[in-house]
């Protein structure tokens, strides 16, 4: 894959996400090279420039004579390698180094090419850096988190190799490339910026676009087992509101009933005037964390393409500006987007399975079992699926409300999107198992409607269901139910059958 900087398509990030291996567009050399040319001009005139020849933060007006200027690089990087806590999965660390990588190739930040050959390098022999997640709070920059990965680029630390943890240096070498001795303002460069924030929130992205198309698929599901109408997804209704993702969504759902029997056999004689809003409302709530996801996708696509260490090199008039694109609200505001849409597409879930089990509601047999009474059926996977909307619920609270000063008030209003977008993978897992849930339960509900049966689109996720998970007769185990369900949640194996469904970038 081929990383052409400021011009990177969402879809080229989550294939990086998933698994490829980025290489940079030669023609991003000349312009690194001019960067670095002219930050060597800079440090020649002697003047005083934030980042180059001075200290950080706080201690920006401490000036460093010429002989130090190397030190000051590798010192900022092992006294801000400062970060907690479990290291980052290693595609969203690999996701944060090829952002750093198409940021720095722009030219804009004046690291030689030698550094960025070497992340690349990295990239491309499968070396990720143990990098803790947590330690950063979203304002000048991820530093943290950026400096654990630069100093594995120094040989300090942890590289993960094929699932290992090795030292650094020993990893490096193993794949023979040398450990980086960095130049004026390089330092910096890699560990300011948004690229921890950045790869968390499209992540999460990524997930969450998967988990809206999955819960299009058992929101039918659940439709077709409680005998929903389709006449709340009927294009007109959506024309007359407007909102782009409703109409998109009403036109998915309506089209993965098209040719139900099951639909057929209940059109002349419906008995519920209305169905529950958890079915009828499907196109408002789920277009509405579309619209969000397509937002909050535009914003991170913007902020990837962009560059956001500081100050920011001009070669053309040998400037070191200094300014603030390491403060990262856009993206704490897109994590906080994709908090809330994947917070409501699981409490709707959760509210179909509530409905299903319900006989009242539902009309069929109570939680789901042939012989309520001896056995509780799907009692208790109601239960844990609210438990998790509500575990969701509280992680859901906006992370860009809040702000706490560092750097001696230096640095006295902070974003927070680390945390916020950091969270995003914990919510999305939740969701996937509150979909799984709804996806045994649905299926559950469809065998009472036997011989009929649903659409083609609905009867493939029963039968890839039904390979893995028999009909539920008589109490069993269910977490390893839960658990099969689930993971045709996770492994994208539901919008695989599903065909072409909305995406966040169309």
């Amino acid at each position: 894959m081929i990383l052409t900087p400021g011009a990177i398509p969402y879809a080229d990030w989550r294939a990086i996400y998933e698994g490829a291996a980025p290489t940079l567009d030669p023609a991003c050399a000349g312009a690194i090279a001019a960067s670095a040319a002219a930050v060597e001009r800079i440090v020649a005139k002697g003047a005083p420039v934030y980042g180059i020849n001075t200290g950080f933060g706080k201690l920006a007006s401490v000036r460093i004579e010429a002989g130090d200027l190397a030190a000051l690089q590798r010192n900022i990087v092992l006294s801000h390698a400062a970060g907690v806590g479990e290291p980052m999965p290693v595609p969203v660390a690999r996701l944060m180094m090829a952002l750093k990588l198409a940021s720095l190739a722009q030219g804009a930040s004046g690291v030689r090419p030698a550094t960025t050959a070497l992340l690349e390098a990295m990239l491309t022999n499968g070396l990720t850096p143990a990098v803790p997640a947590q330690g950063s709070v979203g304002a000048s920059g991820d530093l943290a988190p950026l400096a654990h990965m630069t100093a594995a680029m120094l040989g300090v630390g942890d590289i993960i190799v094929d699932g290992r943890h090795v030292p650094a240096a020993q990893a490096l070498a193993g794949a023979g490339l040398a450990p980086l001795e960095l130049g004026p303002k390089e330092g910096l460069a890699l560990l300011n910026g948004t690229q921890f924030s950045t790869a968390y929130a499209l992540a999460g992205l990524f997930e969450a676009e998967r988990i809206y198309r999955s819960a299009l698929v058992t929101g039918i599901l659940s439709t077709e087992a409680a005998k929903g109408t389709d006449a709340p997804f009927d294009a007109r209704i959506h024309a007359l509101r407007g909102h782009r993702g409703q109409i998109d969504t009403a036109d998915a759902l309506r089209r993965m009933m098209t040719n139900s029997a099951i639909r057929a056999s209940h059109r002349e004689n419906d008995i519920r005037v209305q169905d529950p809003y958890c079915l009828r409302c499907q196109p408002q709530v789920m277009g509405a964390a579309l619209d969000l996801l397509r937002q909050a996708a535009a914003t991170l696509v913007t902020e990837a393409n962009g560059v956001s260490d500081n100050p920011l090199i001009f070669p053309d008039t040998d400037e070191a500006l200094s300014g603030g694109n390491f403060h990262a609200e856009p993206v704490a505001f897109a994590a906080d987007m994709i908090a809330m849409a994947l917070c409501e597409m699981g409490s709707l879930a959760e509210r179909r399975i509530a409905m299903l089990v319900d006989p009242a509601l539902s009309g069929l047999p109570a939680f789901l079992t042939p012989k309520p009474g001896l056995n509780s059926g799907f009692m208790i996977p109601q239960v844990t699926a609210a438990a998790l909307v509500s575990e969701n619920k509280q992680r859901a609270f906006p992370a860009s409300v809040d702000s706490i000063p560092t750097s001696a008030n230096q640095e006295d209003h902070v974003s927070m999107a680390a945390h916020g977008a950091r969270r995003l993978q914990a919510i999305a897992g939740n969701a996937d198992a509150v979909l799984g849930i709804e996806l045994l339960a649905a299926a559950q509900g469809c065998d009472f409607h036997a011989p009929l049966t649903s659409s083609a689109t609905v009867e493939a996720v029963r039968a890839a269901l039904r390979e893995k998970v028999p009909t539920l007769t008589d109490d069993r185990h269910m977490a390893p139910d839960i658990a099969a369900a689930t993971a045709m949640v996770t492994q994208g194996t539901l919008v695989n059958l599903a065909g072409e469904l909305p995406g966040v970038f169309v």
